[in-house]
């Protein structure tokens, strides 16, 4: 099964999500930050990355340039998890270079379909 690398300062949150993750049959590792987060994601290369916005040290819009801009990390979808569901959050997550974009707090079927829907499409392009 997929390896999904959620990056979370929330510690309910993170808690929560894994555990969700888990009981689908997802392999799933964890930062904190998002420096943190960019180091998982090129040590563990995960299959999707579900990436808060808020975070401390660097935050998760930057982290995603970051991952974006980053030969060895710029094809793994990114999953943007936002509390501040304002008018354009949605456009900039994007811009940033976020695959999709969700709300929190998180509808675990909603954002189940989300991740589903992009690593059916990861593995599409690699065949």
């Amino acid at each position: 099964m997929a390896k999904i690398l959620l990056v979370e300062d929330n510690e309910a949150n993170r808690d929560g999500l894994s555990r969700h993750l888990k009981r689908r049959g997802y392999e799933v590792v964890m930062a904190v930050d998002g420096q943190q987060g960019i180091a998982m994601a090129r040590s563990e290369l995960p299959q999707l990355i579900l990436m808060d916005m808020s975070l401390p040290v660097l935050d998760g819009w930057e982290a995603t340039r970051q991952l974006k801009a980053d030969p060895q990390t710029r094809s793994i979808p990114v999953i943007a998890l936002t509390a501040h569901a304002m008018a354009g959050d949605r456009e900039k997550a994007i811009e940033a270079g976020c695959d999709d974009y969700d709300t929190k707090p998180v509808e675990f079927p909603r954002l189940l379909a989300k991740i589903q829907a992009l690593l059916a499409r990861t593995d599409a392009s690699r065949e």
